[in-house]
């Protein structure tokens, strides 16, 4: 029973797994096919899309290539009409030159036919200027033969006139500029100038170099001479100065061109002469004791000037060469003073001027260190300061203007022309420089000698110490344009043949008087 019932369940067990196998297969069938129906149905979906999209695409393509083929028709249209255009002005210009061609085929024959006739007009005019130069060489001959005067002698005479009318228009213009300029150089030198010399204000009282020495009595003559003259020789010996023992009383006379020898020579002599003892020994040991302090006094004398000036840096030779323009003198005048006052005033110029003060003040300090050397050195003692200037370390522009202060070279810059004025300002003013009579009288004599050479002058005036020549000429033989380029001409003639500190200016005057007398 129970095994019948075991076998029962187990029958239906068996029964319903069979059953649920073949339901479940039943349900994997169905939905197999349901999934294959889906994935149909997708596939067909995505055909029908392809298949659209490849129509669409087709058209859009169809269309793209209609548009593209419009424009590129439009194109093609534009170039063709632009080119048609271009053939019909090519025609129309090629119109023009054929048309242009001809009217210059047209000229060319017009200008061989006018150059043919002008060819039988130029033969026609040769054979009628040369009967023209015959009538005209017979009419000169019989000119010639009645006035009695060349063709040459024409010509000149022509020449001649044309050359006076030319000068005289020359002058006038030179006269007019002259005038011009001086009106504006006058009114700025002078402001300059008086400014320089209201704000100048030097010692004008300047040591003179004593050539002289002054003796205790007559008795001391003959103590200097010494035996056999032992005493004088070796007092030239030691100083190179020559010593006059002449009938001037309790006097004695240095004579050498060495201004600081001669000053060694006199220091020398005046101890001799207070210590008495006067013998060779003690000449040698005086005078080289003198040399000494005379080279201290120097130095020093260099060194307050430059300090004086407020130059700095000034080589140590240059400062000794110019403390010795303490005892050298020109005209009277202090080398040394002059070159201090032409220092300052170059200073107060350039300040006037807007240039470097400090470098115009070293230029007229050392314009005339030249003459502490030039009885020793060959040539003017401008080119000599020039040359000592440049050794020493001092500046182109200083040393070139030292050179040219006399004008021993050309002046360049407004330095070189400064310190000339400086330099002639110095020297001109009144008192400064002494001037023996006779060499004065002779400068005189020689100034209106040469203006007198000319012609047409009638008179001549030296005044204001020969610096101002006045010259009165004949109204007839001179012109007013002529007066100008005579002045000239004897100014030049002045450079040239004297020799003369500063400046020497030169007018002339003509004037024409109408006298009538009423009775």
């Amino acid at each position: 029973m129970d095994f019948q019932l075991i076998s029962y369940i187990a029958g239906g067990l068996v029964a319903g797994v069979i059953l649920g196998i073949l339901f479940r297969k039943r349900l994997v069938e169905g939905h197999r096919d349901n999934i294959e129906s889906q994935s149909k149905k997708i596939i067909e979906t995505a055909i029908s899309q392809a298949n659209q999209i490849k129509k669409d695409s087709l058209l859009k393509n169809k269309e793209d290539a209609h548009k593209e083929k419009q424009i590129v028709g439009e194109e093609i249209r534009q170039e063709r009409n632009k080119l048609k255009d271009e053939l019909q002005q090519l025609v129309h210009k090629k119109g023009q030159l054929t048309q242009e061609w001809s009217t210059l085929d047209k000229r060319q024959k017009d200008l061989d036919k006018h150059s043919q006739h002008l060819a039988q007009e130029g033969e026609a005019l040769g054979e009628k200027h040369k009967k023209v130069d015959h009538l005209v060489g017979k009419q000169r001959f019989k000119l010639e033969k009645i006035s009695g005067i060349s063709q040459d002698d024409a010509k000149k005479m022509l020449m001649d006139s044309l050359e006076s009318e030319a000068r005289m228009d020359a002058a006038k213009r030179l006269a007019r500029i002259e005038n011009e300029m001086k009106m504006q150089a006058d009114r700025k030198g002078k402001s300059i100038l008086a400014l320089a010399i209201s704000r100048y204000a030097g010692d004008y009282v300047a040591e003179r170099t004593v050539s002289m020495v002054p003796l205790p009595n007559d008795e001391m003559k003959g103590r200097i001479i010494g035996r056999e003259g032992r005493n004088i020789r070796a007092i030239e010996a030691a100083t190179g100065i020559d010593i006059i023992i002449d009938d001037t009383p309790e006097a004695v006379i240095l004579s050498g061109f060495n201004p600081v020898r001669r000053e060694v020579a006199r220091l020398a002599l005046l101890q001799l002469i207070n210590d008495g003892r006067i013998h060779p020994a003690r000449i040698e040991e005086v005078v080289e004791k003198v040399t000494k302090e005379l080279e201290v006094v120097m130095r020093e004398a260099g060194e307050q000037a430059t300090f004086d000036v407020g130059c700095h840096g000034v080589h140590v030779e240059l400062i000794h060469t110019l403390g010795r323009l303490k005892y050298r003198t020109s005209y009277g005048q202090n080398v040394l003073q002059h070159s201090l006052e032409v220092a300052f005033l170059c200073g107060i110029m350039a300040a006037e001027l807007g240039i470097d003060v400090k470098m115009a003040k070293r230029a007229g300090l050392l314009h005339d260190i030249g003459k502490a050397v030039d009885h020793e050195v060959e040539g003017s003692h401008a080119v000599i300061g020039r040359d000592l200037a440049k050794k020493y370390g001092e500046s182109e522009e200083v040393a070139y203007a030292i050179g040219a202060h006399h004008e021993d070279e050309p002046p360049q810059s407004v330095l070189d022309v400064l310190v000339q004025a400086a330099d002639a300002l110095s020297g001109a003013r009144p008192g400064a420089r002494k001037e023996m009579l006779q060499s004065y009288v002779q400068r005189l004599e020689d100034l209106e000698a040469i203006a007198c050479s000319f012609d047409g002058v009638e008179k001549s005036y030296a005044i204001q110490a020969g610096r101002d020549l006045r010259i009165i000429v004949d109204s007839q033989k001179v012109k007013d344009g002529e007066a100008s380029l005579l002045s000239q001409d004897i100014a030049k003639s002045i450079e040239e043949k004297l020799t003369y500190p500063g400046q020497i200016r030169v007018t002339v005057i003509r004037e024409t008087r109408a006298v009538q007398y009423a009775k």
